[in-house]
């Protein structure tokens, strides 16, 4: 008989959508400016609710913000928002529709001052994923210091929707740190990638 993965709890009974994002994308570092802009925008749409509600939507919301192309979305007009209220694909919260196109502009003058938003981000690690080791989902933060302060740098360089827990929810998607529970099976080929500078 197979045996059976060990996965890290919080990705059981939502769905193969879901099991997949678990096991190919949370914990793997994004160096792409396009994925790192498609996180901040899903994370900003989940405030407040499930994860999987947004990963249920998540093909509408690359449909209704044209592929995640912050340059793109940078130039939505007020009648690209109404059409964004009236899309049954994405949440049609008018605050969080507003954001993501504030957040778009912003993200490329994030662009602008660090030659790529990957640049930005990833300097607060210093280049590198950082590496936990828990052992019980109640070990998991939902957030630290150091999302605080990515928070408090975007939200001064204009972004909404950024707050610390958001933050912490993007570091662990984009692989600036591993929270993979230690047992996950997920956990030691992230780690390993990540101490050997092949993040």
């Amino acid at each position: 008989m197979a045996k059976t993965l060990q996965r890290c709890p919080w990705s059981a009974g939502h769905g193969a959508a879901y099991l997949a994002y678990h096991d190919e994308e949370w914990g793997v570092p994004v160096h792409d400016d396009r994925r790192q802009f498609e996180f901040l925008l899903l994370e900003g749409a989940q405030a407040g609710l499930s994860w999987a509600t947004i990963l249920q939507r998540r093909a509408g919301y690359r449909r209704a913000f044209a592929g995640f192309d912050p340059e793109r979305v940078a130039r939505f007009t007020p009648a690209d928002v109404e059409r964004l209220l009236a899309d049954p694909g994405i949440i049609r919260n008018r605050l969080k529709v507003a954001a993501a196109i504030g957040n778009a502009r912003a993200f490329l003058a994030v662009q602008e001052a660090f030659g790529s938003f990957s640049n930005y981000i990833w300097r607060f690690v210093d280049g590198c994923p950082l590496q936990n080791a828990w052992r019980s989902p109640e070990q998991v933060p939902a957030g630290t210091a150091l999302s605080e302060a990515i928070s408090r740098d975007l939200r001064a360089r204009g972004f909404r929707f950024v707050g610390s827990v958001i933050m912490y929810a993007h570091m662990q998607a984009t692989g600036l740190v591993n929270d993979h529970l230690v047992d996950c099976f997920r956990h030691a080929p992230l780690r390993a990638a990540g101490l050997q500078g092949e993040a």
